[in-house]
């Protein structure tokens, strides 16, 4: 089954900024800013299995995310490039909301 993964210049960036608007969707976001690619199962923040399920789908459909198929896996990994290149600032500004001056990297 082929996945929707847009080209990200042809996704509006209200659909970006929606999509971080999440609470569920941004942590997802930052777990893999700050570990890398993962394993779509291994995302548990207390949502089910179908709500984890949408939130990755609209992540991907945002263009925020891409995913592989490896057998019956699916691995899932942020499009950083892209994006710092697209929206400069934009996920920096958003993974380091929250945090205090001092604990930021």
């Amino acid at each position: 089954m082929e996945l929707h993964e847009p080209e990200l210049r042809e996704v509006p960036v209200t659909a970006v900024l929606g999509a971080l608007a999440d609470d569920v969707r941004l942590q997802i976001v930052r777990a893999l800013a700050e570990g890398g690619e993962q394993a779509c199962g291994s995302f548990e923040f207390g949502v089910s299995k179908a709500t984890r399920s949408h939130h990755l789908k609209v992540l991907r459909e945002a263009g925020l995310t891409r995913t592989r198929a490896a057998g019956t896996s699916r691995y899932v990994r942020l499009r950083r490039d892209e994006l710092d290149r697209l929206y400069p600032g934009l996920l920096d500004a958003v993974l380091t909301r929250g945090v205090a001056p001092d604990e930021r990297a």
